[in-house]
């Protein structure tokens, strides 16, 4: 009778103790909204600093009026630092940055017709590499083996074919060295370094590629659904996500086949992943806006 007791007493002060909150999970869409985002053309996830860096183009994607900026957004959506690094200020040059990389401590970016590098925990301007003929830098990548490779798309003020079109990486002393080249590559603008080569989308009608490092050899992948590619990145299992301007939306692209991962989403541009929490960062470039969100 009195472990009855005992137990009945149990049950009834667990029924009426205060019930701890759980944490909730992290919702599967966190839109940054934020008004000092202006253009947003590429995010990367920062997983030293556990941020994300945006570069904002502030203006028209050609225009050499050193007001871009890049700025610092913490997982959460928090505006950490607006301008944390700002074209015209403390000695910076930045006029329409777009795809970043990060090598070690350093922070590289591409602006029109040369790559900026900065530090990475600092911000301050460290030196600028120059490519002779270079008319629309876009993205950047850094392998495994810390090769840097940035794109040119090829492309001028009114976005017609410059004929500049190549995937170029930068050597030990920093001279960029064509790993391919043509107009043949159709606007060449994301890329992504994978253990099979470098995947490349384009914007025009390249389609999708994959470049041998060593050679420069190109191999056709299959075609998204729509075309306009701008940003790719690869998964944790290996699969590929692919913003499309033509289509509104980021295809994921495994064994072959094609799905939509996002789909009604405003001018996706150079896309970025944080393997961290497994959450895709999208620069919404003509809607002022960048979302953070779950890939399906």
């Amino acid at each position: 009778m009195r472990s009855t007791y005992v137990i009945a007493l149990g049950i009834l002060a667990a029924a009426c103790a205060p019930k701890q909150e759980q944490a909730a999970p992290p919702p599967a869409v966190i839109t940054v909204s934020d008004s000092a985002i202006k253009t947003p053309e590429s995010v990367i996830f920062d997983a030293a600093g556990d941020m994300y860096f945006v570069s904002n183009i502030n203006g028209t994607p050609l225009a050499k009026d050193n007001n871009g900026f890049i700025s610092h957004v913490m997982p959460g959506g928090m505006v950490h630092e607006a301008h944390w690094i700002q074209g015209g200020a403390k000695g910076v040059t930045l006029n329409a940055p777009k795809g970043m990389g990060i090598k070690g401590d350093s922070l590289f970016v591409a602006d029109i017709d040369v790559v900026r590098v900065f530090n990475r925990e600092t911000g301050a301007p460290l030196t600028t590499l120059t490519i002779k003929g270079a008319t629309f830098l876009n993205d950047v990548a850094v392998g495994p083996d810390g090769t840097v490779y940035v794109t040119d798309s090829g492309l001028d003020a009114a976005f017609k074919p410059t004929g500049a079109d190549a995937l170029y990486r930068f050597g030990p002393k920093g001279a960029a060295i064509a790993v391919t080249k043509g107009a043949d590559m159709g606007g060449p603008n994301g890329i992504t370094v994978t253990p099979d080569g470098i995947v490349v989308v384009s914007f025009g009608p390249g389609g999708v590629y994959r470049v041998d490092p060593k050679t420069g050899a190109r191999s056709a992948m299959p075609k998204p659904p729509k075309g306009g590619l701008d940003g790719v990145e690869m998964l944790a299992d290996g699969s590929l996500i692919i913003s499309s301007w033509e289509g509104s939306a980021i295809y994921r692209l495994s064994n072959g086949v094609y799905t939509t991962a996002v789909d009604s989403i405003v001018s996706p541009a150079d896309i970025g992943y944080d393997r961290k929490r497994q959450m895709v960062l999208v620069p919404m470039m003509n809607a002022n806006q960048i979302q953070i969100r779950e890939v399906r």
